[in-house]
Parts: structure tokens; C-alpha cells; sequence
């Protein structure tokens, strides 16, 4: 992983679940996720419900978050800052996909990809994703892909 990514476009958004199997060599994704990190530009876009559920997550798990840091601290993953005055979409997402359900780290992801025009979404969260939808009915592109069976 690199230790100093300049500022460029983002190749897409980062779900909890991939940045935890970056850093968790013992997760069955881990391999592909760090295909996937390798294949793709940086940096991935992320939002702090996102880096939250990280770091509750990877602590309680891992007991080390330095592999995190190093992540953010590079610039390979980005923090978008999502202002008060978007919290009424977040909110119609979270009513609109009540069935699945979609939490609140899930739809700032989507409002942030609408926000910013990125349908590239790194993650492990497959069934989600795919059932989400942006403006136009637009599908994610889901990485990494499934594996074939």
C-alpha cells in the first residue's frame, strides 16, 4: 500500500467491509480486496459513517487500527464530509430501501455517489449494492466481482 498517494480523481466510493478485509489478512476477502486495491487507481472516496462502523469494527476485531491510519493518512482512502443539509436525502434513501435495510453508512455511499457522480462502489456488501440504485434507475459497478463458481 502506498505511504503518499497524490490528489486525482477517485476511482469510486469504499464500503466497511473492504477496508476491514485490507487490513485483516485472516478475511476470506482479503486477497481479492487487495486485487482490487492494487487494480484500481486511488483514491477511494469514503464517508465518516463509513470510517466509524471502521473503527469500531477493526478495534473490537483486531484490536489494532494502524493499518487504517496508514490508509487515510496516504490518501489512498479520502473522507467526504457530508453537510447537515444532506441529511434530508440520506433520510428518503434509508425510507426508501426500509425492506433491505439500509443503514446509515450504506446511504451516505449512495448519496455521496450521486453528489459526486461515481457509480464504482469497492465492497463486500455484493447483494446490497446491486439492489441499490442511482439516478436513472444506474447500477452500481460492484468490485471486486464475484468470484466464479
Amino acid at each position: 500500500m502506498p505511504w503518499l498517494v497524490s490528489a486525482g480523481l477517485p476511482a469510486g466510493l469504499i464500503d466497511t467491509g473492504a477496508i476491514l478485509a485490507l487490513v485483516d489478512r485472516s478475511d476470506h476477502w482479503h486477497q481479492r480486496c487487495v486485487d482490487t486495491y492494487n487494480n484500481n487507481r486511488l483514491p477511494w472516496l469514503t464517508t465518516e459513517a463509513v470510517l466509524t462502523e471502521v473503527f469500531h469494527l477493526v478495534r473490537r476485531n483486531l484490536r489494532d487500527d494502524r493499518a487504517v491510519w496508514i490508509l487515510l493518512r496516504s490518501g489512498a482512502l479520502q473522507m467526504s464530509a457530508i453537510a447537515n443539509e444532506e441529511l434530508p436525502p440520506i433520510r428518503a434513501l434509508m425510507s426508501q430501501y426500509a425492506d433491505r435495510p439500509m443503514d446509515f453508512a450504506d446511504a451516505t455511499l449512495v448519496h455521496l455517489a450521486t453528489r459526486e457522480d461515481l457509480n464504482v462502489i469497492f465492497t463486500i456488501d455484493h447483494d446490497d449494492f446491486e439492489t441499490y440504485r442511482l439516478p436513472g434507475r444506474k447500477r452500481f459497478t460492484v468490485l471486486p466481482r464475484w468470484p466464479r463458481r
